[in-house]
């Protein structure tokens, strides 16, 4: 090779090798997280699954939803601690040492937990009252998997004693995660209970099986009486039935009148649940007055505010696959049949996949026969950019940039998929059912031979998935960050919190792993002082309450600068059996002053401090409030217009034909002969009053309404449009076609029911005789 040549080509591969490294570089540099492996923090937990010959993933279908994450200062060092729950193995206690060390104390804290039940989420909170933040930790009771829930007293001396007991909160069953709050306004916490039933319990049927309690499986209420749980459930209106799912809890004020309120995400056929809380110790559950679809199988979800208007929104987790192969490969969404038999059955309207409910404020009326005002959903989840994470567990909103505007962190990924369309073909076969058992889904399990069941488990496709972190754009749309900022790493995740782990003002994550270590994603935005002074702005918030609600759990801050309102309620437990840091920390975009901070206590206490400065930790102290917040009782009558329609007299009905547009056509999105009638609407009499044309479904016919002086319309009996009600009119408008002073009138047919040029589909041209009846042109129209 000539000797030039050689020089020129190593010249000109070294440039772009430097120019590669210089690239990769750069991209790590503008990473906003950091993944710490093990060795740099000390933290070595993993939830490592074991199918065993009676409790599997065949046997039970919550196997492989993971273990939950608890965080909090349980020494008050002023550094949040970690607390990772395992399904089969070892819970983890690890003490936070300071610049992301920290130190495994399990055992000398006492808070292993055991391995005799099948563990599930975390909840961290102050119950006795002393100042110490105590471990609540669920346990699942199934098959041969038995222990009570467990209540770790934290003793302020960086031990624990198992105390479940002695509180009442020693519940033996199905349960899933807990989450403590002040549902009664009197300064202690009570506690909501998350419990899930399974399909043996006989949960195939009409909504009606609501109504059939079941100790296990149904969610539970307990109040709290001087520092003993009472079971407030039947009373409360909750419901403790064999149908509640239970996947996530989510408290807040939503209807912004002093009293938390609950969603609950359910899986399977199940609604989800909206119980507002009526300030007397009992809940409404008016999910369907507020919302008009759910998620089908929802998973974890969070309450919080994505728009900066002071309301709290709702997040719920699915598991609509964002990959095309995956969803063609999958059992995804119901088939048509399915999900009418489910509308049939009275359950509500729900889809697959991730829901973003955004709070529109508060309905017209209260909930009937209450007194409760209630608010209204819009549901935006594709419209924001969020419904399409795949199998989905933990959902987080968290201000991860600091400019301003929630983020979402998305927990993704289950180790075996038994949804699959070639595993679900290759166990339905007669030789697999023999060796499972034959079961029903509704039978109880019996134990499969263990080297059979290694064979059918490998059918499950294991597919690793990266984490979501949907960055707000600041207009109610997100946009994925995980490969920008550093969380693209393939895995497995269930439980995850937040936290300012090393109280830099940015929010780090912490996230449990099934059969592989624990993650913790360090946030790199104030890697430097030079970022804090001139990059997005913080401000962290504590709170010191009167005891025994000791954190000030639902408390409410608002941070008010110029026309922008950044709005925050301290309740701890969130996503996917986790719960957070009692700390509330505001991002506060590129602003350098705050104009007002108010702080409203669940009690109601009431303060207001001004200029309060930025990029600095404060703690608000509820006897240093000395106002009280009034609620007033909102009425939303800012109408534009007024149903009248009990008030009018016209005798029609719309009459859709049933018709599967799917068996003719399966690749449409949507039904189309389904949209709803042709109107319109003109004075075809001439007496100064509009009149109304309705269409009508198939075999229905269209008809002409001529309105009173009353108000009221009265239908005219034309022959022309019964003749052609075998028609579906789709479209409709009155118009003048010829030189007369009377209106005609032109239908546009359409629908999918007919072929080709079948006369059906034909448009029509009637022309108006000036006495509310019509003639037919056949010869008019083409």
């Amino acid at each position: 090779m000539n000797c030039k040549y050689r020089t020129c080509l190593y010249v000109a591969l070294s440039g772009i090798i430097l120019l590669v490294h210089g690239c990769s570089k750069s991209s790590v540099d503008q990473y906003l997280f950091q993944k710490l492996s093990s060795v740099e923090t000390g933290i070595t937990f993993e939830n490592t699954l074991e199918e065993e010959e009676l409790f599997n993933c065949i046997n039970y279908l919550y196997f492989y939803d993971g273990g939950g994450v608890a965080v909090g200062d349980v020494n008050n060092d002023g550094l949040p601690d970690i607390y990772f729950t395992a399904n089969m193995v070892s819970n983890r206690l690890y003490l936070n040492k300071g610049d992301f060390q920290f130190q495994d104390i399990t055992k000398t804290a006492g808070v292993v937990g055991g391995i005799r039940g099948w563990t599930t989420g975390a909840t961290m909170a102050d119950v006795n009252g002393d100042g110490f933040l105590d471990i609540y930790v669920c346990q699942s009771n199934y098959l041969d998997k038995e222990s009570p829930n467990l209540l770790f007293i934290n003793n302020g001396n960086q031990t624990f004693t198992e105390s479940a007991a002695d509180f009442g909160l020693d519940f033996k069953g199905l349960s899933r995660q807990a989450a403590f709050f002040d549902y009664d306004l009197d300064n202690d916490l009570d506690m909501y209970l998350l419990n899930h039933s399974i399909h043996s319990k006989g949960t195939y049927g009409d909504i009606e099986l609501r109504n059939k309690k079941d100790y296990q499986a149904g969610d539970k209420l307990y109040r709290n009486e001087n520092g003993y749980y009472i079971d407030a459930t039947e009373e409360s209106g909750i419901y403790e039935s064999i149908l509640g799912y239970g996947l996530g809890v989510a408290v807040g004020d939503i209807n912004w009148d002093g009293y938390a309120d609950i969603y609950i995400s359910n899986d399977f056929h199940e609604d989800d649940y909206l119980y507002y809380n009526n300030g007397n110790g009992t809940f409404t559950e008016a999910l369907r007055s507020s919302v008009g679809h759910t998620s089908s199988a929802s998973m974890g979800n969070d309450l919080a505010d994505v728009n900066n208007d002071g309301l709290l929104d709702v997040v719920v987790a699915d598991m609509m696959p964002e990959r095309e192969d995956i969803r063609k490969s999958s059992v995804f969404a119901d088939p048509y049949n399915i999900k009418n038999i489910k509308l049939r059955y009275g359950y509500y309207h729900q889809y697959r996949r991730n829901m973003l409910l955004l709070n529109r404020g508060l309905a017209l009326r209260p909930i009937a026969k209450s007194s409760t005002n209630f608010n209204l959903f819009s549901e935006i989840g594709q419209m924001a950019g969020i419904h399409a994470t795949d199998w989905s567990w933990s959902t987080l909103l968290v201000d991860v940039d600091n400019d301003g505007y929630k983020d979402l962190f998305v927990s993704n990924g289950i180790y075996r998929r038994p949804n699959d369309l070639d595993y679900l073909e290759y166990i339905k076969s007669n030789e697999i059912q023999l060796d499972i058992g034959s079961r029903t889904s509704q039978t109880n399990p019996t134990p499969i031979d263990i080297e059979k069941l290694a064979e059918i488990v490998e059918r499950m496709p294991s597919v690793p998935l990266s984490n979501y972190i949907l960055q707000s754009q600041a207009d109610l749309t997100f946009k994925n960050r995980a490969k920008d900022w550093g969380m693209h790493e393939l895995g497995f995740s269930s439980g995850a919190a937040y936290a300012d782990l090393n109280n830099d003002g940015g929010m780090d994550l912490v996230v449990n792993n099934t059969n592989s270590t624990a993650s913790i994603y360090k946030n790199l935005l104030y890697k430097s002082n030079e970022n804090l002074s001139t990059g997005n702005k913080y401000l962290k918030v504590k709170l010191r309450g009167k005891a025994p609600n000791t954190f000030g759990i639902g408390a409410k801050v608002l941070v008010y600068s110029g026309n922008k309102l950044f709005f925050q309620e301290l309740n701890l437990t969130r996503g996917f059996q986790s719960s957070v840091e009692p700390v509330m920390n505001f991002g506060l975009g590129n602003i350098d002053n705050i104009d007002s901070l108010q702080v409203i206590w669940p009690t109601g206490e009431y303060q207001v401090l001004s200029k309060v400065n930025i990029n600095q930790s404060i703690t608000l102290i509820q006897g240093d409030a000395e106002n009280h917040y009034l609620y007033e009782k909102r009425v939303n009558d800012t109408t534009l217009f007024q149903d009248v329609s009990d008030q009018i007299e016209i005798e029609y009905k719309h009459q859709e034909n049933t018709f599967l547009e799917f068996n003719r056509e399966p690749f449409i999105p949507h039904f189309i002969s389904m949209e709803g009638p042709a109107c319109d609407a003109a004075d075809v009499n001439n007496d100064g009053l509009s009149d109304l044309f309705l269409g009508g479904g198939k075999h229905q016919p269209a008809g002409i309404y001529l309105q009173n002086d009353e108000g009221n319309f009265i239908a005219v009996p034309d022959s022309v449009f019964i003749r052609d009600s075998r028609s579906e009119g789709v479209d409709a408008a009155f118009f003048h076609a010829d030189k007369d002073q009377f209106i005609d009138l032109y239908v546009a047919n359409g629908g999918n029911e007919y072929f080709a040029k079948m006369a059906p589909l034909k448009d029509c041209l009637y022309f108006g005789l000036g006495n509310g009846y019509f003639r037919k042109d056949g010869s008019a129209l083409p």
